[in-house]
């Protein structure tokens, strides 16, 4: 596993350029819940999903996201740079 930091508001433009069920596709080929994905760039929907591997840390530009493990945002910007 890697990690990453970026900034916040890089991981909501990444998300926002996912083709239509980008996120749907990326749970299936993860075998995990959607709300799971989506709390992954930055949802807040705990009842249904988990958060897995992401730390927030204030500061501009929406504040920086580190993650514990890459994957999802390596196949989301494989999905973006293939559209």
């Amino acid at each position: 596993m890697k990690s990453r930091t970026i900034t916040f508001n890089k991981l909501r433009e990444i998300k926002d350029q996912l083709p239509e069920g980008g996120v749907k596709d990326i749970a299936k080929k993860l075998d995990m819940n959607e709300e799971t994905v989506r709390n992954y760039f930055g949802g807040w929907n705990f009842d249904e999903g988990e958060s897995i591997g992401i730390h927030l840390e204030q500061g501009p530009d929406g504040g920086l996201v580190t993650f514990d493990d890459t994957t999802i945002l390596e196949i989301a910007e494989k999905m973006i740079a293939s559209d």
